[in-house]
């Protein structure tokens, strides 16, 4: 199923979120509105405002609320990924050029804070207090996940727990508060919300393992493949092949990835290894397992379009080629 056909039953809504979207970025100052505006014409598949969308017409009728969690949540996000490529040295993002490539670090690092203020008003303003408890409980996540990955990459001992713990707070912490903003919008039941957090959590993990696969398959995605090893990252598949390796070949694995990461020969031997030590076959089996963990979840909610839409959404998430 496309991505089109999955949206099509909160396409009136999200058509709907793109102009309140854009109206919750302005601003007065020219420079930052030239800068939001650049910032909204280059957004993605949008696939965490999907999330909220759905999460929520899955339990009750669309309020105003919704549309202004699915903003909050863009807003901060956005916000996270300026900063991020201001860390990375990042001159491109989802093939254009990032802020601090066009305007350079300052100006990035303080649009990334405009965003950040402008999620925290728009909630204030409207007294969304929940909304603003479960994405700022997700940027803490976010930043935890960050640190204790940079910590980690220089001594290369993350293990399967220390691994679950990052991509948990990094990746997964989101879209977890999308699905729970979703049900926050339209419900009051906490046990529902932290129900659809958990549903969240598990599609996030699942998530990010599938972008471990990707950097290490062998499919034509259209970005750069190894970059993970590159960058001295720890994944699912390269922890399992070291777990499952002898003394003398971990520490060449760990030894190259140390100090030859920018070397061609060097990255495909470790990729080599990953693949012949069955590393990405365990990490799609836990993929499978966690996708099946999130839909078991979702089984226990009312079955309607919505739903089923959102089963759809976690398929495309999981099954996709870049």
């Amino acid at each position: 199923m496309t991505l089109d056909e999955i949206k099509a039953p909160v396409a009136a809504e999200m058509l709907l979120f793109e102009d309140k979207f854009r109206q919750a970025m302005q601003s007065r100052m020219p420079l930052l509105d030239k800068i939001t505006r650049y910032i909204v014409k280059r957004k993605g598949k949008q696939i965490r405002p999907m999330f909220v969308f759905l999460s929520a017409r899955m339990l009750g009728e669309m309020q105003e609320a919704t549309y202004r969690g699915a903003a909050l949540v863009e807003l901060l996000h956005t916000a996270t990924l300026v900063h991020d490529d201001v860390v990375d040295d990042a001159y491109e993002r989802r093939g254009f050029f990032s802020i601090n490539a066009l305007w350079k670090n300052k100006i990035a690092v303080l649009v990334g804070d405009y965003l950040l203020s402008k999620g925290l008003l728009l909630s204030l303003e409207n007294k969304d207090f929940r909304l603003l408890e479960i994405t700022s409980d997700a940027v803490r996540r976010m930043s935890e996940g960050e640190l204790l990955q940079i910590e980690k990459a220089r001594r290369l001992d993350i293990t399967e727990e220390v691994y679950f713990e990052i991509i948990s707070n990094k990746t997964a912490s989101l879209i977890a508060s999308c699905c729970a903003v979703g049900a926050a919008s339209v419900a009051s039941d906490e046990a529902l919300i932290e129900k659809c957090r958990q549903f969240g959590e598990k599609v996030g993990l699942a998530f990010q393992i599938k972008d471990d696969l990707l950097d290490l398959g062998q499919d034509d995605t259209g970005k750069s493949k190894n970059v993970d090893i590159k960058e001295k990252k720890m994944t699912l598949p390269l922890i399992h092949a070291l777990k499952q390796s002898d003394a003398r070949t971990k520490n060449r694995m760990i030894n190259i990835i140390k100090n030859d990461s920018d070397k061609p020969a060097q990255v495909a031997e470790v990729v080599k290894f990953i693949h012949e030590s069955n590393g990405l076959l365990y990490a799609a089996e836990v993929m499978e397992r966690l996708k099946k963990e999130a839909f078991e979840i979702l089984d226990g909610f009312p079955d309607n379009t919505y739903r089923a839409s959102l089963r759809e959404l976690v398929n495309f998430t999981v099954d996709r080629k870049k």
